[in-house]
């Protein structure tokens, strides 16, 4: 039987140095074997928030994972195609205090391996240049940034459910502002495209989602929507953390470590549940959403689909009261909610093309 760990009173209130240490304590040895590569993408996501959030970690919170930074050559040089996990690893424990050099060290095997000229996607690629740089190694890709820029600069791909595509806007954005260090000097149309699939993501109450897009507008010098992020605050209190669940793998944890990241940035108080000792399984408030009612209105539609007026009344006819609510919230949200709705629509036939 698991132990819940309820949201805890002020009087009981843990930390945030123990809440990181007992954090890393679960990820690096309470959940998975550092085999598998979801051990690898769990500690990397957790040590990338702690260091770009310039958390004050302490030395003995980083122990459980000395051993996996005492081998990481071995394990580099076999598991190579997981060699951004590893590499991150390193260099966020290094950055976050642990003493070494491994991290230069692997980056230049990297760099002299051409590890990332195997990458096929742009984002991967620039990935592995923004961290060969954080050791001063230039990995040079003549108009990526560019082709990057591009991606994001169109936001009728946005203004569709499109969840790949938009998780990879958010992380174009990251690695262009270099986690908040630096102007990504995104276009008027990629900040279009954020607000676009923001929207989508709050229709479909994505809290793992729209917490990634609240970040990247915030590193692209916005001021998200009030809504989505109070809605987000809400979602942060709902979070159950219980122990004794290694065996239920599939939990939200990466739902828990955004939505806290960006409380952090906003200035709002994070990690507020208690994290208890050992393995961690992290639940949350499903939200209730309403893409695939509004998607079968709009697709009802048919050709008179051509405008948000046009389909407000079919739309909320389909909804209930709770989940019309959550639309006229979406619809105050920004303004430019009438101009999403255009391409949410997609109004127009392909054979009249």
């Amino acid at each position: 039987m698991a132990q819940i760990i309820p949201f805890f009173s002020p009087a009981a209130r843990q930390s945030r140095s123990a809440a990181h240490t007992a954090l890393i304590g679960s990820f690096a040895a309470h959940r998975r074997t550092q085999e598998d590569v979801f051990w690898l993408k769990e500690n990397a996501e957790l040590l990338n928030i702690l260091e770009c959030t310039g958390a004050n970690v302490a030395a003995e919170a980083l122990a459980p994972l000395q051993g996996f930074y005492d081998g990481a050559a071995r394990h580099i040089s076999f598991f190579r195609q997981y060699y951004r996990f590893i590499l991150s690893i390193c260099l966020d424990l290094e950055d976050l205090g642990m003493p070494g050099d491994t991290g230069a060290q692997l980056a230049d095997w990297v760099q002299a391996e051409g590890l990332a000229r195997a990458e096929l996607s742009d984002l991967q690629r620039a990935e592995a240049r923004r961290l060969l740089a954080r050791r001063e190694i230039c990995l040079r890709d003549d108009g990526l940034d560019d082709r990057l820029r591009a991606f994001i600069s169109r936001p009728e791909t946005f203004a569709i459910p499109n969840k790949k595509a938009a998780y990879e806007l958010t992380h174009i954005v990251f690695y262009l502002s270099e986690y908040g260090r630096r102007d990504p000097q995104l276009p008027q149309a990629a900040l279009t495209s954020l607000e676009f699939a923001g929207l989508v993501a709050f229709l479909d109450q994505n809290a793992d989602l729209l917490a990634e897009i609240c970040i990247a507008l915030r590193y692209g010098g916005q001021r998200p929507p009030a809504a989505w992020e109070a809605w987000l605050d809400r979602q942060v209190s709902a979070f159950t953390l219980s122990e004794g669940e290694s065996s239920r793998l599939h939990d939200s944890y990466h739902e828990y470590f955004v939505a806290n990241w960006l409380m952090i940035l906003s200035g709002r108080s994070a990690f507020r549940q208690a994290v208890p000792a050992g393995g961690v399984h992290v639940s949350a408030v499903q939200g209730g959403s309403i893409l695939k009612s509004l998607s079968e209105a709009v697709f009802d539609a048919g050709m008179a689909r051509s405008g948000w007026g046009s389909v407000k009344a079919r739309a909320e006819t389909m909804l209930n009261e709770e989940e019309h609510g959550l639309l006229c919230v979406a619809e105050r949200s920004c303004a430019g909610f009438a101009h999403f709705f255009e391409g949410f629509a997609r109004a127009g036939s392909a054979g009249a093309a």
